[in-house]
């Protein structure tokens, strides 16, 4: 399984932050924790798409009653 690592050290610093956050509490939207990361990290648009992006995919990659 391949793993996508992230380009920059905002956007890695970033990822992580997000994941802890939904780690210590799934019931986070991570949307809204990429709205806050964005400002947090200073991250460009591209950035700011690449998560968006990563995030709504792996929500659906969940299963539904996850």
């Amino acid at each position: 399984m391949t793993t996508i690592m992230p380009q920059g050290e905002g956007l890695r610093k970033a990822v992580r932050w997000i994941s802890c956050e939904l780690e210590e509490n799934p019931a986070k939207s991570p949307l809204k924790l990429v709205q806050e990361a964005v400002m947090r990290f200073d991250l460009s648009p591209k950035d700011t798409e690449f998560l968006m992006q990563f995030y709504k995919q792996g929500k659906r990659d969940l299963p539904s009653d996850a």
